[in-house]
């Protein structure tokens, strides 16, 4: 396993090596802040869009980089000379363990989004040159809100994604900046559209409004009822919508997820399987609502993802399988069929954060679990076991992911 890892750090050293090199460049008069405990929320909170360079000095990758980074600041800062519009900060996340620990740095460099104080969970990945840098900052500041001209552009709309839809008077209002600014955050997770003037006249009986239309074409139309220059309302409710709270785990997001730092609650199901993915939306949606923020609920392809169910001693075959994949150990739900017992699902988590799951993947069962008797008798008839499947040590899910990626 040490080997295995050993290896695969390796090459991702190779490749962060290659990357680096490829993009240096002169470095010019820069203009990077460094950000601290003292003024990191206010410098974040007051710029439109922040990339921010979390590094170590001691790091050979850092060193090599903090010239690319000096120099793609000087070029988006020709381009975009408001200083408020783009910031291009670093934390030394040596001197800022505090920092570092707050974002979940857990490699260096890190190179993080931000867009009027909130991270994005979609870290910079790409190249690391001047030019890729610089692109991938443009690209941030196109406008992610598309004006729709004509309301049959909005009855046309594509229904395989999810679609938030503002009609108002006009862009110049408060209510339409704090929907460019919603957009602006959650553009990766859905379609903004806004129907401005005379266009949107028809939708506008009672005043400016926005409405969400789900994926599907028989779903019906949401309608926010909230405040429009309400930010945080605003925001939760369109998060709400255009975030789902079962996400699919695929090998493009593997990472991003594990990077936020929570535990998974799998379902692993044959694609064509909607039944049961719509069962564990619906148990998921009224057993484990209140632990929206300590665990992450996905489902994954069990065709793709056959690696992880080898971890727990299943195959295709077996599936629809709920697991929880935490860092360190996979723990196997009992039996999907026990998915809609009242608490069944919940308690599962519950274990899960108690340490208790922990404990019988080590020890076997609590004997709290067990009525007198009880054990010697299972004792005499299976082998030693948990009253989860004993599982091998994991590795990093990131290590998985990308091995299934390539043994496609």
């Amino acid at each position: 396993m040490k080997q295995l890892i050993h290896s695969v750090n390796l090459k991702i050293c190779s490749i962060t090596i290659i990357l680096l090199v490829m993009g240096l460049s002169s470095p010019g008069q820069a203009e990077i802040v460094s950000l601290e405990s003292s003024n990191i929320d206010d410098v974040l909170n007051n710029a439109g869009v922040a990339l921010v360079n979390f590094y170590a000095d001691w790091c050979r990758f850092s060193q090599m980089l903090h010239p690319i980074f000096e120099e793609a600041s000087n070029i988006v800062r020709e381009e975009f000379p408001d200083t408020k519009q783009v910031v291009f900060a670093r934390v030394d996340c040596d001197q800022h363990s505090d920092i570092a620990q707050r974002y979940r740095i857990t490699k260096y460099p890190t190179l993080k989004l931000f867009r009027n104080g909130m991270m994005m969970k979609r870290e910079y990945r790409g190249q690391r040159s001047v030019t890729a840098i610089a692109d991938f900052i443009r690209q941030q500041q196109v406008d992610p809100v598309k004006e729709v001209h004509s309301l049959e552009e909005i009855t046309s709309v594509d229904r395989s994604r999810r679609n938030i839809i503002g009609f108002f008077e006009t862009k110049d209002s408060n209510n339409y900046h704090t929907f460019e600014k919603v957009a602006n955050i959650l553009r990766d997770d859905c379609t903004f559209l806004a129907a401005i003037g005379e266009v949107s006249a028809s939708e506008r009986f009672s005043g400016d409004n926005v409405i969400y239309k789900p994926v599907g074409e028989s779903a019906p139309d949401m309608v926010y009822l909230g405040s429009l220059t309400n930010f945080d309302l605003s925001y939760a409710w369109t998060q709400d919508k255009c975030v789902p709270l079962v996400r699919e785990i695929t090998f493009e997001n593997g990472e991003e997820l594990t990077e936020e730092g929570l535990p998974f609650l799998i379902l692993f199901h044959i694609k064509e399987d909607t039944e049961s993915l719509e069962k564990f939306q619906h148990e998921v949606a009224r057993q484990l609502i209140s632990e929206k923020g300590s665990i992450n609920f996905l489902h994954a392809d069990c065709d793709k993802f056959r690696h992880p169910l080898l971890h727990i001693q299943k195959t295709p075959a077996d599936c629809p399988v709920i697991a929880i994949d935490s860092f360190r150990h996979m723990y196997v739900f009992p039996d999907f069929k026990d998915l809609s017992v009242p608490g069944k699902l919940r308690q599962f988590v519950l274990d899960l954060h108690s340490g208790k799951l922990h404990r019988e993947f080590h020890h076997g069962p609590d004997p709290t679990d067990s009525t007198p008797g009880q054990e010697e008798k299972e004792a005499a008839s299976n082998p030693p076991e948990s009253s989860f499947q004993k599982l091998a040590p994991s590795e990093t899910r990131y290590t998985i992911l990308r091995r299934d990626r390539d043994e496609l």
